[in-house]
């Protein structure tokens, strides 16, 4: 079966610091699809993040590019296996250089937290109890 991708592209004021970053949190940079002015993130086989320089996502649009640190532009949810793994990246985000955003939500059967990363892009991780879905 088909696994569609998808390639968030996100425009970044320094790609080595995005680099750093999300390597310190566990992703992987594909160097196949990684320059001077641009970083692939792999987060998994089907998301991958384009960390690409103001000036090189300036390239592939006509708008004006959104300074993430003072609007949204976007919000970016990654799920988790667990409350642990929740904790887990959301800790080390801050850790790497991140900033925590927002309030803890915790629901019983649906645990989230979210962080910013240093180019204020918002990343929430949220972990759902599975028989909650079914049920």
């Amino acid at each position: 079966m088909y696994q569609q991708m998808i390639f968030v592209n996100l425009p970044v004021a320094d790609v080595d610091t995005s680099k750093k970053f999300f390597t310190e949190l566990g992703y992987t940079i594909n160097p196949q699809f990684t320059t001077d002015d641009c970083a692939c993130v792999v987060i998994s086989d089907t998301i991958i993040a384009m960390m690409l320089s103001k000036q090189r996502y300036a390239d592939f649009t006509k708008k004006q590019i959104a300074d993430s640190t003072k609007t949204s532009e976007v919000l970016l949810c990654l799920s988790a296996e667990s409350r642990e793994k929740v904790d887990e990246l959301v800790d080390g985000a801050i850790a790497a250089g991140g900033t925590a955003t927002g309030e803890t939500q915790d629901h019983g059967f649906m645990y989230g937290r979210a962080f910013d990363d240093p180019d204020g892009h918002t990343w929430e991780v949220m972990w759902m109890d599975p028989t909650a879905v079914q049920g």
